[in-house]
This record gives C-alpha cells, sequence and structure tokens, in this order.
C-alpha cells in the first residue's frame, strides 16, 4: 500500500468540516474531564494532580490529569518489559496493520476530536490543528508504516555459492523513553509509535501543557488495535518520571523534542550511568532552533513579506523551525516594510474558536514571562527598535503581538537567543556584503534547524546553498523555513539543534533497529586445513 500525504481540509465558512470541529470545541469547552496514566491498558489514578487548561482563557480548566510517582513510573516500565517479548516477535504485517487503522480513524471518526483538544490546550487555529494533529499525524502512521515494510523487505547482502546471508531487523532490548513537546500533537504521536512500528515498546511522558490532546491518541491506538503495555502513558513532572527512568538498566532508547537544557541533561544523565546499562541507549532528539531568513535584492517584495509573516508567526512563533531572524538588504527595506507592516496590521489574536483570529495565546504563563522579557529588552535598548506590535496581555489568556525588532547588531541578543514566540528581530545589511552577511547568518547561532534564502538571482541562491550547508537541516529556497511534510522534507537538525535523525523517513526508523547479521552455510567444511597447507 503505497502512502499519500493526507489532504488539508479548508474549513471555510459554513463547510460540514467547520460546523463539526466547531461543535466538539464547543462541547470540549463545556466539560472538563478527568485524565488517568495508562499503564497496561489500565487507567491509574494517583494523589498528585495537574491541570489542562485553555491559554486562551487560562480560567477555564478543561481536564485534570493525574501525575505519576516513582511507583508508577516502575510499574509502567515492568509492564513495558513484559509486553517487549511478544511484541518483538509480533509480525511487520500486522504492526503496520495497527498503525493503518489509526490513520483511517484519525483520519475519520477522531479527526474533530484531535483537533479540537489541540486548538483548546495548545491554543491553535483551525488551520494549524489541522495540519498537525490530523494531516501531519496520519501521514506519520500511514508513511511510518510503508517505510517499516521497506526497511524490513531490505536484504542488499551478497551470498556467493554455498552461503545464504540474511539481514534482521531487530528492536532494541528494553524500552524506548519518549519525551515530547506542547507544540505539535503530531510529534507527540510520533515518539512513542515510530519505536513502537519497528517492534519496540515504549514509556511516553507527554508535555504537561498538552495532555489532553496527547490522552486522546493514547485512545486512538487503544481503538486501532494497540497491544496494552506497548505503549504506556504516564504525564508527570520530569523530574519525578525522568530521573527514575533514565537509570534503568534496561533504558534501550530516548526519543525526545524539547528544550536544549532538557535534552543536555538527558545526556548528561545517561552518560553518567553509562556501565549500568543493558546496552548503549539509542539517543534521538530534536532541540530548538534560531531559524533565520536571508533575503537577497533580488527578492519579490509580496512574496518575502508573506514568508516572514507566516514563518514568523504562524502558531505564535511557538515552532521549533519558526523563522525569529531575518536579514533583509537595506536597498529594499522601505518597499518591504511598507508591504510588511501593512499587512501584519490586518492579523488578528485571540481565541481559536474566533476563526478570523491568526494567532492565538502562547502556551502558558512560563512561557508569556519569557517572550515578554525580551520584548521589555529591545524596548529598552539603544541597539534597537520595535517597529510593530510590542503589546502583550494576560488577564484573560497569554497574549502577546505580532513583535517586529528592528537591530543595528546583528549580534543583538533577540538575533542569538531562542525566544519560542512571536518575536521576529531584522537586522538591514549593505547589498553588496552578501557573501558577509552569509558567513554572519552561518555563525551568529549555535542552532542549526531551519532556515531560508529568498531571491531571483540564481548565482546568489546557490552561493547561499552553498555558504550555509550546515547551518540548518532543513532549508528553503524561496519559502519561509516551516510547514515540512512527512515523506517530503524529512525534519531535523545538527549543532545545538539535535542529532538530525529525519523524523518523517525512513533513517529515524532505523535508528530504532538493532541488526543481526544472520550467515548460513550450506556446505560445511569438514576438514580444518586451508590449501596453503598442501605439500608440494
Amino acid at each position: 500500500m503505497k502512502a499519500i500525504n493526507e489532504p488539508v481540509l479548508e474549513y471555510t465558512p459554513n463547510s460540514d468540516e467547520r460546523i463539526n470541529v466547531q461543535k466538539e470545541y464547543d462541547r470540549m469547552a463545556s466539560t472538563t474531564i478527568e485524565i488517568p496514566l495508562i499503564i497496561d491498558g489500565k487507567e491509574i489514578f494517583t494523589e498528585e494532580t495537574g491541570k489542562c487548561i485553555q491559554p486562551h482563557n487560562h480560567r477555564k480548566v478543561l481536564a485534570k490529569y493525574h501525575k505519576a510517582q516513582e511507583k508508577e513510573v516502575n510499574l509502567a516500565i515492568s509492564s513495558n518489559l513484559k509486553r517487549w517479548v511478544a511484541w518483538s516477535q509480533t509480525s511487520i504485517e500486522e504492526r503496520c496493520k495497527i498503525f493503518r487503522n489509526a490513520a483511517d480513524l484519525l483520519a475519520g471518526p477522531w479527526r474533530d476530536r484531535i483537533n479540537a483538544a489541540t486548538m483548546l490546550n495548545q491554543s491553535k487555529n483551525i488551520y494549524q490543528a489541522e495540519i498537525d494533529a490530523a494531516c501531519e499525524l496520519i501521514d506519520f502512521f500511514n508513511f511510518n508504516a510503508e517505510f517499516a515494510e521497506n526497511i524490513n523487505s531490505r536484504q542488499d547482502l551478497i551470498s556467493p555459492e554455498g552461503v545464504k546471508n540474511h539481514l534482521e531487523y531487530r528492536p532494541l532490548e528494553g524500552f524506548v523513553f519518549a519525551i515530547t513537546p506542547f507544540n505539535f500533537t503530531s510529534i507527540a504521536g510520533n515518539l512513542p509509535s515510530a519505536p513502537v512500528i519497528m517492534g519496540n515498546v515504549a514509556l511516553w511522558k507527554p508535555a504537561s501543557s498538552s495532555v489532553l490532546s496527547g490522552y486522546y491518541i493514547m485512545k486512538l491506538l487503544q481503538e486501532a488495535g494497540l497491544p496494552d503495555g506497548v505503549i504506556n502513558f504516564i504525564p508527570g513532572d520530569g523530574a519525578i518520571v525522568g530521573d527514575s527512568v533514565l537509570k534503568d538498566k534496561n533504558l534501550g532508547g530516548v526519543h525526545f523534542t524539547g528544550s536544549t537544557k532538557t535534552f543536555q541533561h538527558i545526556w548528561k544523565t545517561i552518560g553518567a550511568n553509562i556501565e549500568n546499562y543493558k546496552s548503549y541507549p539509542r539517543i534521538v532528539g530534536e532541540t530548538g532552533g534560531k531559524d533565520f531568513c536571508i533575503a537577497h535584492n533580488s527578492s519579490n517584495i509580496k512574496e518575502l513579506s508573506t514568508a516572514m509573516i507566516r514563518g514568523a508567526f504562524e502558531y505564535q512563533g511557538q515552532k521549533c523551525s519558526a523563522m525569529s531572524r531575518a536579514y533583509i538588504p537595506m536597498d529594499i527595506w522601505p518597499e518591504l516594510k511598507n508591504v510588511y507592516l501593512s499587512e501584519l496590521s490586518t492579523v488578528k489574536v485571540g481565541p481559536p474558536d474566533d476563526f478570523s483570529n491568526f494567532m492565538n495565546a502562547v502556551i502558558d504563563e512560563k512561557a508569556y514571562s519569557s517572550i515578554t522579557k525580551y520584548i521589555e529588552f529591545a524596548k529598552n535598548s539603544n541597539e534597537a527598535e520595535i517597529i510593530s506590535g510590542g503589546n502583550y496581555n494576560k488577564e484573560i489568556g497569554y497574549f502577546i503581538e505580532p513583535t517586529t525588532i528592528i537591530t543595528t547588531n546583528h549580534d543583538f541578543k533577540t538575533m542569538k537567543e531562542e525566544i519560542f514566540g512571536p518575536v521576529l528581530t531584522i537586522y538591514l545589511y549593505e547589498p553588496n556584503k552578501w557573501e558577509e552577511t552569509l558567513r554572519i547568518v552561518d555563525e551568529t547561532s549555535p542552532y542549526a534547524l531551519t532556515g531560508c534564502v529568498m531571491g531571483k538571482d540564481k548565482e546568489a541562491i546557490a552561493k547561499a546553498k552553498d555558504s550555509l550547508r550546515f547551518s540548518a537541516g532543513n532549508f528553503y529556497i524561496n519559502d519561509k523555513p516551516t510547514g515540512a511534510v512527512v515523506g517530503q522534507q524529512p525534519f531535523g537538525g545538527a549543532r545545538a539543534s539535535g542529532t538530525n535523525d529525519k523524523a518523517g523517513s525512513e533513517l529515524n526508523l532505523l535508528r530504532w533497529v538493532s541488526v543481526r547479521t544472520i550467515k548460513e552455510t550450506l556446505k560445511t567444511p569438514k576438514d580444518y586445513r586451508y590449501p596453503f597447507l598442501d605439500e608440494v
């Protein structure tokens, strides 16, 4: 079965899909549910709890979720290890069937539920929810099934006469610890399921600020036929869950998306305990970015303006790939500024149930505080000027206006540090300093996740592609630096951005197998003597 990308629904006014998702949104918004841990298929309730809120209306509680403590973590690990015996021997056909079934369910009866949960708990407009929670996760399930089958069928070995050589794609021994982020429901679903489709078992800790959509994905997988204990769902505090898991001798791997600081802590913890593990754990992680746009003065002004607005401000800039720094030639800036600010003035900010809002709220109080400190830093600096936005309010929801900073210093704080919010910083450069500016782009940030170049001059574009070869794992020409599609643009970056194992491709799935080479000799020697021992 050849996988194809899931079509994106448009949700135009009065369409059936818009009416249906609005009903589900309203239903979820008017109720408060209780979310248990799910271990070995059983719902477990603990004394420690947290809340799922609406970031755009933070007084509204969507759910109370239960938090795993050390006892539940150990129970989940034990369940994983017991299930590993059977699951690791389950045929690739059966495993893929389950995830294709999950894709069908998500494309059908579960679509509104997962989309509405993402809109409510993660404050995404319907389009951002649709391309993420529905389409990308459907693609992950379908394409990963195809990738898994391709990998398992691959036998590129030479078998000379009398010998039969074979590769066996075994799962890792132990369990995989999947630590998932708040910003993409699809990533939250993919991180535990990608290793599982290769025959592994997974312990899944969702981000505390997006437990609701994670819970519904877990229920979806159960309905699709995933056996109990293959994935155990354990929300909880990172320090309590993570440290217990990372020191377990049966840790087979970590599949992570989140902050650089957390990923480095994970790596250090594994390194400090390396002699205790049954095998060397696989560490696969994507952390963050300081994603760039460099424009040549041959750029189309409207195309560049659109790339900047979409790249920087879709989902409030809370994408690892969001455009956070832009390098604009001085000679096109006056015209670009007029077009850009005119377009940006039409962008509306508010709750996602108002479908006219392009932007919604940032995820929580911690993010709001961090982002607004950067804005205040720029306001008080003599090296920067705020030309759009700069205002924010958290009385009802965590709302921040799309903020644009102009700086005269290419090493300015907001040009270098990851902000993870709706803030774009622009540095204006002399158009005759194209190559020098390319070097600045490459050397400014420790990250290397995504970036884009805009322009119609083919030689200049080729030079940028060459000069920025190691500056971004995903590089875009005449497009914004966001929007990677499964099977089209496998995603991941290097340097401080992670291990670049390319989610959305076979390359990622290969990290979750431990290959065994099997040689069967059909004509077994019966004499130890080699020809060189023969006497003349």
